[in-house]
């Protein structure tokens, strides 16, 4: 894919071996005792799971069906409605520490894209973003994954919706990180065309929305990164 970043516009793209990434799977879990893992979910409103009457989102369901006997998991959901990938970026460094603090294992999953497209965020500022995230983390020995936006149900908006999840594909590439994408599998799904046509906004899915995003999740190497 080509992002058609002009040459004034700040790039992602740096040389290989800038920095040494860590990929999820080099993690190796200490030989004594369980396993003490802190899970950090930052992101916007579908995070936060506006919409759904259950309140419950997609992340209390994949956390609800995330469980291991020898290990403990803690899960913070830190999903706030209306942020950009800037505002995420802002406000890691100051959220994550204190949840990750004395835990021997951290972890952080971020899930943004569709605001960045209502503020007029360039693709070349969401993909820097996005990788100064995963760079700083993986420089810190926290594992991350990234899970995309689903489909809204504006045609126009999902046209440019689609060029944004394919950056964020491309970033998560380069860095061995685990990404999800939430837009293709749901772009014409019945059900969550019904779920858009039933909601306020066309954005916010209900119950069955938010399951079939946890679905996706828990079904595209959400074990496998947490090694359970």
């Amino acid at each position: 894919m080509t992002d058609q970043i002009h040459h004034s516009e700040p790039t992602d793209e740096g040389s290989p071996g800038d920095i040494e990434f860590r990929p999820s799977a080099d993690f190796t879990a200490p030989g004594d005792g369980p396993r003490d893992v802190a899970i950090v979910f930052m992101g916007d409103s579908l995070v936060a799971g506006v919409g759904d009457p259950k309140g419950q989102g997609w992340v209390t369901r994949v956390v609800g069906r995330t469980a291991h006997p020898e290990v403990e998991f803690t899960a913070y959901n830190l999903g706030v409605r209306g942020q950009t990938s800037g505002d995420v970026l802002a406000r890691w460094h100051t959220e994550c520490p204190p949840r990750w603090k004395s835990r021997s294992e951290r972890r952080l999953v971020v899930s943004y894209g569709a605001n960045d497209i209502a503020a007029g965020v360039t693709l070349a500022r969401h993909r820097l973003n996005l990788a100064n995230i995963l760079d700083e983390a993986a420089s810190t020995g926290v594992a991350a994954f990234v899970v995309s936006s689903p489909p809204t149900s504006d045609e126009a908006f999902n046209e440019k919706l689609a060029v944004l999840v394919e950056a964020q594909a491309d970033v998560c590439a380069r860095r061995s990180v685990p990404f999800v994408d939430c837009f293709r599998p749901l772009l014409g799904h019945d059900q969550w065309r019904s779920e858009l046509a039933a909601s306020r906004d066309g954005h916010h899915p209900g119950q069955a929305g938010y399951g079939l995003i946890a679905w996706l999740v828990l079904h595209n190497g959400w074990n496998e990164w947490l090694q359970i």
